[in-house]
């Protein structure tokens, strides 16, 4: 089924981005992000506490990436928070102003291109669903 390896293409890439940036917000702290830079200590510590479960969201991810179907929940759980993460950038933007392109990309994505992300991944789950093998008695279940 090509549009599942598709989507397991994108689910990877869009696990791969807090694996990475989670991994460096944890060891660097709020100077890797751009325009960052050093903080007060209350900020630093808040971010690096944020960025440990944008890391696990990565980690989700690529956990669930093999079994769609199975882990469907958690998938779904993980780019709807992302979503809802947005709204939180659109919050900023509204009451602070622009901040780095960076960012400005990443609120696109998490309010246009995740929800339709979630759409895909309904759709892949539902028809893999119905293409399942039977199971039969005495046979071992995944």
């Amino acid at each position: 089924m090509a549009g599942r390896r598709a989507l397991m293409v994108v689910l990877a890439a869009l696990g791969a981005v807090p694996l990475v940036t989670g991994l460096a917000g944890l060891l660097i702290g709020p100077a890797f992000i751009p325009g960052g830079a050093s903080t007060p200590v209350s900020v630093d510590n808040n971010y690096r506490f944020v960025v440990a479960y944008w890391l696990a969201a990565g980690v989700g991810l690529w956990w669930s990436l093999f079994r769609l179907e199975q882990r469907a929940i958690v998938t779904r759980a993980i780019l709807v928070i992302a979503v809802v993460g947005g709204f939180g950038r659109l919050m900023s933007v509204m009451a602070v102003g622009w901040p780095n392109p960076v960012f400005g990309t990443a609120l696109v994505l998490e309010l246009v291109g995740l929800p339709l992300v979630v759409w895909w991944h309904a759709r892949v789950v539902r028809a893999g669903v119905g293409h399942r093998e039977p199971v039969t008695l005495g046979q071992p279940v995944e």
